[in-house]
């Protein structure tokens, strides 16, 4: 008899056993049994504790929660940092806050156990965001290891999620990335290839039409920023943005996203006498001309003394212009050209084009004088006639002055060169001339000016 009661006591004792059990335990989401109503009343409780701003009041039901069925649901894990973070910030203790920062990653890590296949955040999206918790939280100024597993963190979840990608994300992997290179961890080719992933990724998916306003305000302001920041670093030399790109660009070469992106940051490192500079702008040129992408071209051109096809880009650059103030400066950078292969007449014909758009600006007057100048001994048949031209030239210089304030400075010092070569007084009588009076030069020039001594 004693023996069967004993039997009893037995199944009854493993009946309990059976069907008292933790979520963690048994796999299931509640847990089984009086395990299973424990686990729905904590859950319950920490739920409208939390909702009502309680977080210290909620933390010990949370917590029970976390440990007894950690597949409940993924608010666990969503509140569960929002807690901890709190937890962290309101500790001075160091053994206090490295504890709750260890929670806190191991959130991060059990949430990619039981949820890592949900397809809104997936374990690569929670890969992201356990790295940039990480860095706020675990002291990342001094701490290179820690940057190191973030980085890799990072990396992984960019590759994993590609376009989908959040924004902070990305722009947390490109910032760790920066700060691993300048601590030798990483070269600044891998730091720049980083950078250029993280663009392409950028770039790709605003080419979606369908995504949210806020998101492609977020993703456009980060590319400016990143683009302004990246142009600025010290890797962003003109030899590693060769040493990267130009490998990429038969791939990319009919891509405009691409070449505008390039093309940027060549430009603003001043890689004028790059062959990738020239090839981008060209081919971008070609998809979609543009002032500006014409301008480059000319400017390049003008560099390698190309002077002739320099010239036939700043003419699209004008016909493409949507102001007078461009169109103003390309002429006056053609009638530059001419000066400088001494080609006066035609220096005059583009500066005067640039001054009927363009009607106060000092440069092209002033490079009207000194075209004068230059040209005072072949205008004329005496001396008194090739110091006239003096006369004409510094009224352009004055005239410089007068429209464009601010080419006042170099017009001056024109005036006071070349006075000096005016005819004396004594010139002026023996010729007939009077002080003030009109004068004709001829020549090319061809203009009226007054009669002064110097």
């Amino acid at each position: 008899m004693k023996k069967v009661n004993l039997i009893g006591i037995g199944l009854i004792l493993s009946i309990t056993t059976m069907v008292a059990q933790t979520g963690a335990a048994s796999g299931t989401r509640y847990g089984i049994g009086e395990d299973s109503i424990r686990c729905v009343r904590h859950y319950s409780l920490y739920s409208e504790t939390l909702k009502n701003g309680d977080i210290n009041g909620a933390y010990d039901d949370w917590l029970i929660v976390l440990e007894e069925c950690p597949m409940a649901n993924v608010n666990i894990y969503i509140d569960g940092v929002r807690m901890v973070r709190h937890k962290i910030a309101n500790t001075r203790d160091p053994q206090e806050r490295k504890e709750y920062f260890d929670l806190l990653m191991r959130l991060f890590d059990m949430r990619m156990q039981y949820f890592g296949n949900d397809n809104r955040t997936p374990a690569n999206a929670i890969k992201g965001m356990k790295a940039i918790e990480m860095l706020n939280f675990g002291n990342n100024k001094d701490n290179i290891e820690i940057q190191k597993v973030a980085y890799k963190l990072l990396e992984e979840s960019v590759e994993g999620m590609g376009i989908n990608s959040q924004p902070a994300v990305l722009e947390t992997y490109k910032l760790i990335a920066l700060q691993i290179y300048q601590k030798k961890e990483i070269d600044g080719i891998t730091y720049i290839e980083t950078f250029s992933k993280v663009m392409d990724l950028v770039e790709a998916r605003l080419k979606n039409p369908s995504i949210p306003e806020n998101t492609r305000n977020s993703l456009e302001q980060f590319k400016t920023r990143a683009e302004q920041w990246f142009s600025e670093t010290d890797v962003a030399t003109c030899e590693n943005l060769e040493k990267i790109f130009f490998p990429q660009f038969e791939e990319n070469k009919d891509d405009l996203t691409w070449l505008k992106r390039v093309s940027s940051l060549l430009a603003r490192k001043a890689c004028e006498d790059s062959e990738l500079f020239y090839k981008t702008a060209e081919y971008q040129h070609n998809i979609e001309p543009s002032y500006a992408t014409a301008y480059g071209l000319a400017k390049m051109n003008e560099n390698a003394e190309n002077y002739d096809r320099a010239i036939e880009f700043y003419n699209q650059a004008i016909e493409l212009s949507e102001t007078n103030d461009q169109k103003g400066l390309f002429n006056f950078l053609i009638a530059r050209i001419h000066f400088g292969r001494g080609n006066y007449q035609q220096t005059r014909v583009f500066a005067n084009r640039a001054l009927e758009v363009r009607p106060n600006y000092g440069a092209p007057l002033i490079l009207i004088g000194r075209s004068y100048a230059l040209s005072a001994s072949n205008v004329g048949t005496n001396d008194f006639e090739y110091r006239a031209v003096y006369w004409a030239a510094v009224d352009k210089f004055i005239r410089a002055r007068t429209v464009d304030p601010s080419s006042a400075t170099e017009a001056n010092n024109y005036v006071r060169t070349y006075s000096v070569y005016f005819p004396s007084s004594e010139e002026i009588f023996m010729q007939g001339f009077k002080d003030g009076e009109s004068y004709r030069v001829g020549g090319w020039i061809n203009e009226s000016t007054t009669v002064r001594p110097k």
